[in-house]
């Protein structure tokens, strides 16, 4: 199984801590805790809809909560709150505590392996998935998708833009780095974007790390690092406080070069869950809560105008 981006550690920034106001808690007439009327998450402020949460299933009213299954850690989308904590944050984290707001039950995380997930709400164990996880054809066989955001390759330059990178046939003919063995590298050698413009090809830097790629940026050796968009936009706003890098904003691939949708995971059999989920997404789109999340983990780059459900066609 792939996720939407490649599983190489990066580092947690404390500055991206989160802290939850909450206010007028209670009890449900469900007979479950009720979550509150309103929680502030990443600078948003998200008010619980009642209508949405009396469509809800009876089963997850009932329990007052949707059971969530994540990989942890998995930067910027699942991470711990710091070096010797297990508590989970990261952006599926903080989304989900959105949703939980909206739809006013709780979204309870706990982490899995990646590889296990799938078949633990196969099992039952786990309602949905928020894991940074690829919407494609196969997966719709067990999961029902609610898509939250597409992502793909992206450009990272260095601060300013020195090098004046616009587009990605900025790229051809120049130095550009890549880490081995990824579709970054693979892209540009097989599926070349400069030889179909009748440009010169880029000169590729492949190195082992990303963390060197990075480095051929600093010292000038490459005019921009080719990969994966989601991580870029996490480096360029926490390297140094958003002082090292910046993402190029090509026109044409609004969420990066061969994006794919990104999903939350639910089990088949909680009917009407996926449909709930997807309309408390759109209104949280809506209301503009959904971008600021996204902001606040340098992600505006995989923002998607409408919530959709299995969108993949691959």
């Amino acid at each position: 199984m792939s996720r939407a981006i490649s599983s190489r550690p990066m580092a947690w920034a404390g500055a991206l801590s989160v802290a939850l106001a909450l206010t007028a808690c209670g009890t449900g007439s469900d007979g479950a805790a009720a979550q509150p009327e309103s929680t502030t998450i990443a600078g948003a402020t998200v008010t619980r809809d009642h209508a949405l949460h009396d469509g809800l299933p009876a089963s997850i009213k009932s329990a007052g909560a949707v059971r969530v299954a994540t990989d942890v850690p998995y930067p910027p989308f699942e991470m711990f709150d710091g070096a010797d904590s297990q508590r989970i944050t990261g952006l599926d984290y903080d989304l989900g505590q959105a949703l939980a707001t909206k739809l006013g039950v709780r979204f309870d995380f706990t982490a899995t392996k990646f590889d296990s997930i799938v078949p633990s709400v196969q099992a039952g164990k786990f309602d949905v998935v928020m894991s940074a996880m690829t919407d494609t054809k196969d997966r719709q066989q067990v999961l029902d998708f609610v898509d939250y955001s597409a992502s793909g390759s992206g450009i990272l330059v260095a601060k300013g833009n020195p090098e004046h990178i616009a587009t990605l046939t900025d790229l051809c003919g120049r130095a550009v780095a890549v880490q081995s063995g990824t579709k970054q590298a693979k892209l540009l050698q097989d599926q070349s974007p400069c030889k179909q413009a009748g440009k010169p090809e880029p000169q590729l830097l492949v190195f082992p790390k990303d963390a060197d790629a990075q480095l051929a940026i600093k010292s000038g050796k490459a005019v921009a690092d080719f990969m994966d968009q989601p991580a870029a936009g996490y480096l360029a706003a926490t390297a140094e406080n958003g002082a090292e890098f910046e993402v190029v904003a090509d026109p044409a691939y609004p969420n990066g070069v061969d994006a794919t949708p990104n999903g939350i995971g639910v089990a088949k059999n909680q009917k009407g869950l996926a449909d709930s989920i997807q309309r408390a997404l759109q209104a949280l789109m809506d209301d503009g809560s959904y971008h600021k999340i996204l902001d606040h983990y340098g992600q505006r780059g995989i923002a998607i105008m409408k919530a959709t459900i299995n969108a993949a066609v691959n």
